[in-house]
């Protein structure tokens, strides 16, 4: 199966809690694009990138991993972001980017998967070109969606939850972090987000929640996964890693065979995930396990920390 992800590059200017910088490739859907392509997936990343030094950076990053790019329209320079690691790892960003997504017609063949999130599924007036190639291409692949939510990007916050909701009822799978979901409905259980989602469309719905673990949601199961103790260097880009373990393993699947996946396909892709995610915060940037790393890791911890409830 070829994956199209439709996204976002930003260029992630990481500042340690001690005052040191380093400048990695980042972007959700560019992350998640590369660590399909670790994977040994078929991947093509719609994107934009400006023909400048960090522009060169990320195309080459994603290039040498396998990732074919293809670029609608450049913007004046490549989109960046201060990254603040505090003492515990944890990020919080600050973002210079616009958005213009532009597309002709596109160079790859019909996708069996569509990927998008973050700031390009919402932000104006690229996000119009985004929704309009998923909508484009549903009728043929499976789609999933990442908010990834930006709250400083995001605007009114009654129309960002809309934009929102509009992307997950174009969507078979939805994964977000609780942080995402504590922005868009203050106070509400991740149960209860879920059960919105799902009415919307989604076969399968994720939530993510650092240390704690995570959550899947189907119709049918709820099943969590407790996150392996693990050093932590910094989280970025952990839940791109878990996004694109999640969709190696449901890669093969066709909308009518996502919504009746039994209890030890859901356990095995939760569990692979959550690996994935372990694997990248032990290490700086998001730099996600290829399929050998995952393979050992998913083995590590299914033995000792995987569970279902």
């Amino acid at each position: 199966m070829s994956f199209l992800v439709i996204g976002e590059c930003v260029a992630d200017i990481v500042r340690g809690a001690d005052g040191t910088e380093r400048i990695h490739p980042g972007g959700s859907p560019a992350n998640v694009a590369y660590g399909l392509a670790r994977l040994g997936r078929d991947v093509t990343l719609l994107t934009q990138l400006a023909d400048d030094p960090t522009g060169r950076l990320i195309a080459d990053h994603l290039k040498d991993a396998g990732v074919r790019v293809e670029v609608g329209g450049a913007p004046v320079r490549t989109p960046s972001a201060v990254v603040g690691l505090d003492a515990h790892g944890g990020a919080s960003y600050t973002f210079d980017i616009a958005w213009t997504l532009e597309t002709g017609e596109l160079l790859v063949e019909q996708p069996g998967h569509v990927h998008i999130g973050s700031i390009a599924a919402v932000t104006a007036p690229g996000a119009a070109t985004v929704l309009a190639e998923v909508e484009r291409l549903r009728d043929r692949a499976t789609v999933s969606y990442d908010p990834n939510v930006r709250p400083a990007l995001m605007g009114d916050h009654t129309e960002a939850v809309a934009r929102v909701e509009r992307c997950v009822a174009l969507s078979d799978v939805v994964k977000a972090s609780d942080e995402d979901l504590d922005w868009l409905y203050p106070g509400a259980e991740p149960h209860e987000v879920a059960a919105r989602w799902r009415a919307l469309g989604p076969a399968v719905v994720l939530i993510t929640r650092g240390a704690a673990g995570s959550i899947l949601f189907t119709g049918r199961e709820t099943i969590t996964a407790e996150a392996p103790p693990v050093t932590v260097v910094d989280t970025v880009g952990a839940g791109d890693s878990f996004m694109s373990a999640v969709l190696d393993v449901l890669g093969r699947r066709g909308r009518e065979t996502l919504a009746g996946l039994g209890a030890h396909d859901l356990v095995r892709m939760l569990c692979r995930a959550t690996a994935a995610a372990a694997v990248t915060v032990s290490r700086a940037g998001a730099q996600p396990p290829d399929r050998a790393e995952l393979d050992a890791a998913e083995e590590r911890f299914t033995l000792r920390f995987g569970r279902v409830r």
